[in-house]
């Protein structure tokens, strides 16, 4: 059968939208969507409007919904609910310096954006710094590109920039003798690293010293890397992408690996919608909690 001329083999579709080919030939048969034509080869191809519809159900999917209630549905209900795409607008929780520094971003103004977050950092302290402007940011970009407002380089860029303004202030306050030492990452499936960046900084403000991994570790080498590193905590960050169920074994078999007088500490958005229990783990669902945890280390380890 002709297809598309435009139409992506499977290997393409997966770069472009970041679903797997796997997940892509599950959907097919439990949804009848994508529906791939085929090249001469018999190899299944892809039209360009199919791509675009894979592209809207994985925004969808970032943020929270089921594969069962966005792939069966057209392209066009697949918009954003109205409350979500009118965000730019009204965002009634967005802070004033967040919303001019989104501003910045659908500008393509990168060095202002840059130059905006130093500011703001010098100006605000870090700690207010990252409560009261980082996560009303995050929060914002999220909307707008679960609305379609911002293209995924375009987070992918925010994301970049603010990395390296949080990397360059923890950097410049780092203790080699600071404790608890503590090694961040995420697990091997996770690729979402800024709120370790975000953890790491602040614990840097209060005297730890931290190593981080970057993203998608495998178990062992987390393992391994807190035995050389000497690493009196390891921290591991899940996402709302991240698949709930997913959580507890890895927090499970990453607490096999590990002596005990290493604590773990398990944060993120993630761990916020699900209740999970793994002995010798402490869960750590939003910023509020760190030190918490932090000054609880303390009292259990006295210098």
């Amino acid at each position: 059968m002709p297809h598309h001329s435009n139409a992506l083999p499977i290997s393409a579709v997966e770069r472009e939208t970041g679903i797997s080919k796997d997940v892509l030939r599950k959907w097919e048969t439990r949804y009848g969507f994508p529906r791939p034509e085929r090249d001469v080869h018999g190899e299944r191809v892809y039209t360009p409007e199919q791509v675009q519809r894979l592209r809207r159900i994985k925004r969808l999917l970032d943020v929270g919904m089921r594969p069962a209630r966005v792939v069966p549905e057209t392209c066009a209900d697949l918009c954003p609910p109205e409350h979500v795409r009118s965000s730019r607008a009204s965002a009634p929780g967005i802070s004033a310096p967040a919303a001019a520094l989104l501003a910045r971003l659908r500008a393509q103004d990168l060095p202002g954006l840059r130059l905006m977050l130093q500011r703001l950092l010098l100006f605000q302290g870090l700690r207010v710094f990252v409560m009261d402007t980082v996560i009303p940011l995050m929060h914002a970009v999220g909307a707008a590109w679960s609305a379609g407002e911002l293209e995924i380089h375009e987070e992918h860029l925010f994301t970049e920039v603010l990395q390296g303004v949080l990397r360059g202030v923890q950097e410049s306050l780092a203790n080699v003798d600071g404790r608890p030492r503590v090694l961040l990452t995420t697990a091997p499936e996770e690729s979402h690293g800024l709120g370790l960046q975000m953890v790491a900084a602040l614990l840097a403000l209060d005297g730890a010293h931290c190593v981080s991994l970057g993203t998608r570790t495998p178990l062992q080498d987390i393992a391994n890397a807190a035995f050389a590193h000497r690493s009196d905590v390891v921290a591991l960050s899940f996402s709302i992408a991240y698949p709930a169920r997913r959580i507890q074994p890895t927090l499970a078999e990453l607490r096999a690996r590990l002596p005990a007088s290493v604590a773990i500490w398990a944060g993120g958005a993630g761990t916020a919608r699900r209740r999970v229990m793994v002995a010798g783990c402490e869960l750590l669902p939003n910023l509020h909690a760190l030190p918490v945890a932090l000054a609880a280390w303390h009292a259990r380890h006295p210098a």
